[in-house]
């Protein structure tokens, strides 16, 4: 595969890609909050679930969708304005519910089912408009086009991506889920966490939905 895309166009997306990923957007702000509320195992569900998600994207651009993305103005807003509402309404619900998952933790309430965490996981993957824009105007250009079959070489792009978003959201979720006791001692810390994380959310909402198209 590396005689398909070159080690240095690997490397150079790999480096593009941990910088967008360290960077905590919706994906991680939810990791974080289901370890808070469910715990290790509902984390690490929801990580394979933004997985899946991202790499629909991946697959999407690779069989054209980016490229109509890319040439339509139009598509690109309504995408972009579609997932900045949604990342506004989660942050808006995570600000208005941060009281309700010390009040979970002290009732002892079970954990959401593991179909349903993977879904939810799935639906932030799959509407991360930080993620789609990557993949749709980032990811065509570490393409080597004179080197032929360009959607595996796209495929096998975003399974470096993945990959790396896999190990990192992890390492959010599990840590999320080792502070989850010290947490639960308290419901101001865990509120403020909510509340903190809820704004995050509406302000990279807002981000999205301002930022200009580069054209």
């Amino acid at each position: 595969m590396n005689s398909m895309v070159a080690t240095d166009r690997l490397l150079a997306f790999a480096a593009a890609s941990l910088l967008l990923i360290v960077i905590p957007g919706p994906s991680v702000l939810f990791v974080v909050g289901r370890a808070l509320a469910q715990g290790r195992r509902a984390a690490l569900t929801t990580v394979l679930g933004n997985t899946i998600g991202a790499y629909v994207l991946v697959v999407a651009v690779a069989f054209g969708v980016g490229a109509i993305v890319e040439r339509s103005a139009l598509v690109f807003t309504a995408l972009k304005l579609v997932g900045a509402a949604y990342l506004v309404h989660l942050g808006i619900k995570a600000v208005r519910q941060r009281k309700s998952v010390h009040a979970e933790l002290a009732e002892g309430k079970p954990a959401i089912g593991g179909l349903r965490t993977l879904w939810e996981g799935f639906a932030v993957g799959v509407a991360n408009p930080k993620t789609m824009v990557f993949f749709a105007a980032v990811l065509p250009q570490f393409v080597d086009r004179e080197q032929g079959h360009v959607a595996v070489q796209m495929l096998l792009l975003g399974l470096i991506f993945n990959a790396i978003a896999l190990i990192c959201d992890s390492t959010w979720g599990l840590a999320a889920a080792t502070a989850r006791d010290w947490f639960a001692r308290s419901p101001r810390r865990l509120a403020t966490v909510g509340g903190a994380g809820g704004l995050a959310m509406i302000g990279l909402g807002v981000s999205i939905a301002v930022t200009g198209r580069e054209d």
